[in-house]
């Protein structure tokens, strides 16, 4: 991360922590990367004076003016080949995916074009393009508003993909990728934007894209990223209370992926599950289970197992709690593993 950010993320005389929902954290780091650089813009349906739909861009229009934060028409497409376009002006544009579903209509502009211009010019045109889209479940809502549409951007040579679980975490990654050199696809589980909590305000705890282990254990290794990472720590702790010792990974980068933590703690533990809310067949956990089996074979006391949303379009709000992996699945897959 440049110097530049750093120093205006926190100055000398400024608290060194604080505590903040992952909201709040975001909101923060967009406005010390705003006041890093006037290079950097937002753009998004309704993030200027709305605020956004779950308010992350609150108050950044009143201080940065409409000129850096824009309001735009109800088009991805446009949103983001506008945003393009700016890239190749020397800006930093930060557009927002107001739900997850809402971007396929922008999927053509992303996969096609974002992704393949700094490739297609030989590396001599940058593109600091980064794409927030709120994904995943737990909110209630209807289709389009609770999709995990992660595989196909981390499929697509050309894209930085990630995902935060923490408010720390938050707050440097955005950071860290609007001041990537290519474009980052910025996952935010908006099932946690109120999730509180310590963001170290002096430096992130590891750079942008390492996994790291959030939780020791001896038993199993879980895995897993997003909103799913607290998940598994509550399973985590129920384990426990049954005997088991379970160690947790968050992934954080799901394009590219930093497989040393995970690889250790596998060695280490011989089982391995992976979790996610998007659908398993041909997913981000069937490429981690696949690279792990062929890294860490003669480690494995058990094969890498699964758990994951349904291989069905997401479902009625009532239903979500069926269809989004729980503390209890997860639990019964480690009983699994731990029956080899």
């Amino acid at each position: 991360m440049s110097a530049d950010i750093a120093t205006a993320a926190a100055s000398a005389d400024a608290p060194t922590t604080a505590t903040m929902p992952i909201a709040k954290a975001l909101n923060a780091g967009l406005r010390a990367a705003m006041s890093a650089s006037d290079r950097v813009l937002l753009m998004g349906e309704d993030i200027g004076r709305l605020g956004g739909v779950f308010r992350v861009t609150e108050g950044l229009q009143a201080e940065f003016g409409e000129r850096r934060v824009l309001d735009t028409p109800l088009a991805e497409s446009g949103i983001v080949g506008t945003a393009i376009g700016l890239a190749m002006g020397g800006f930093r544009p930060v557009i927002e995916i107001q739900f997850d579903g809402f971007v396929f209509p922008a999927f053509d502009q992303i996969t096609t074009q974002l992704a393949k211009i700094t490739n297609r010019h030989e590396g001599a045109v940058q593109m600091p393009v980064v794409i927030r889209i709120p994904y995943g479940g737990h909110i209630g809502a209807v289709e389009h508003h609770q999709e995990s549409p992660e595989t196909y951007f981390a499929h697509t040579p050309g894209l930085r993909v990630v995902s935060p679980s923490t408010p720390n975490d938050a707050y440097w990654m955005i950071q860290e990728a609007i001041a990537s050199p290519d474009p980052v696809v910025f996952l935010e589980p908006k099932a946690r934007y109120w999730q509180k909590g310590e963001v170290d305000l002096a430096a992130p705890a590891v750079p942008l894209h390492a996994s790291r282990v959030v939780r020791r254990g001896t038993d199993v290794t879980l895995v897993g990223h997003g909103a799913m990472v607290t998940t598994l720590l509550q399973a985590a702790a129920l384990a426990e209370s049954e005997g088991t010792s379970c160690e947790v990974v968050d992934l954080r980068s799901l394009s590219p992926v930093d497989y040393g933590p995970l690889l250790e703690s596998v060695r280490r533990t011989g089982r391995m599950v992976y979790a996610q809310e998007a659908p398993g067949f041909v997913s981000l956990g069937s490429e981690i289970a696949a690279t792990v089996t062929e890294k860490a074979f003669y480690a494995l006391e058990a094969p890498v197992l699964r758990v994951s949303g349904f291989d069905t379009p997401f479902p009625a709000a009532k239903l979500e709690g069926v269809y989004l992996p729980d503390p209890d699945r997860i639990l019964e897959a480690v009983d699994r593993a731990l029956a080899y």
